[in-house]
C-alpha cells in the first residue's frame, strides 16, 4: 500500500553517525525499495547473515529510521522504514568553521557509503543480467553524460528530473501495473573536479 512522501533532511548527528556503516544504509536501501522485509529476507538478499542484519536493524531503529510494521502471520518480524527518502545537503553557510567542518566530513563519508551501495547494486545486476526476462534487459539503462551547464542549468535539470521521478517511488506509488518491479536508479551531478583545480 502507498503511503505518503516523508522524506529526512539529514542534520541529527545520531542519524548521521548510524548510516556510517555500510550494511544499514543497504538494509535502508532494501526496505524504501521493496517495501517490509524481515532480517531473513535482507540477510538473503544482502549476503549477510540474519543476526548481523536484524542487530543493524535495531540500530536504525533506535534513531528512527526504521520500525516493526504488522505482521501478516504472527511469526516473522519484518521491519520497514519510517522515511521515503533521506536528503544530505551539503553545508553551504554556518558561521561556526568546526560545524562546517564536521558536517562536510560526515557528509562525504555517507556519500560514499552510497556511492559504493549503489555500486554493489550495479556489480550483482550485471552479474544476473542473464536472468532477467528480454524486455527488462533492453529497458535497463547504463549511460552516463558529460554536460556544459550553468550552476543554475543544473540546478533546474536536477529539479526537473526529481519531479519527473517522484511519481514512480516504489513506497509512495498509489495503484503501480500489476507487472510493475522494483527499479534501482541512480543520480548524481555534480562539478567535474577537473573544474575545480
Amino acid at each position: 500500500m502507498a503511503r505518503t512522501e516523508r522524506r529526512l533532511e539529514l542534520t541529527d548527528g545520531k542519524v548521521l553517525a548510524a548510516l556510517a556503516h555500510p550494511l544499514r544504509v543497504a538494509l535502508l536501501y532494501q526496505l524504501n525499495a521493496l517495501g517490509s522485509r524481515t532480517a531473513s529476507q535482507c540477510a538473503q538478499a544482502l549476503g549477510e547473515t540474519p543476526a548481523n542484519c536484524s542487530y543493524h536493524l535495531r540500530q536504525l531503529a533506535k534513531v528512527g529510521l526504521v520500525a516493526r510494521d504488522e505482521s501478516g502471520d504472527g511469526r516473522e518480524r519484518p521491519w520497514r522504514s519510517v522515511y521515503t527518502g533521506i536528503e544530505l545537503r551539503p553545508p553551504l553557510d554556518d558561521p561556526d568553521p568546526e560545524v562546517v567542518t564536521a558536517a562536510r566530513a560526515t557528509r562525504a563519508s555517507l556519500a560514499s557509503t552510497e556511492i559504493e551501495e549503489h555500486a554493489r547494486l550495479a556489480r550483482q545486476y550485471l552479474r544476473l543480467e542473464q536472468r532477467a526476462p528480454r524486455e527488462w534487459r533492453a529497458a535497463a539503462s547504463l549511460n552516463s553524460y558529460s554536460l556544459r551547464l550553468t550552476a543554475e542549468e543544473l540546478a533546474d535539470l536536477a529539479q526537473a528530473l526529481d519531479q519527473a521521478i517522484r511519481p514512480f517511488i516504489g513506497l509512495t506509488r498509489d495503484d503501480p501495473p500489476q507487472e510493475a518491479r522494483p527499479v534501482h536508479l541512480d543520480f548524481k551531478a555534480f562539478l567535474r573536479p577537473e573544474a575545480l583545480t
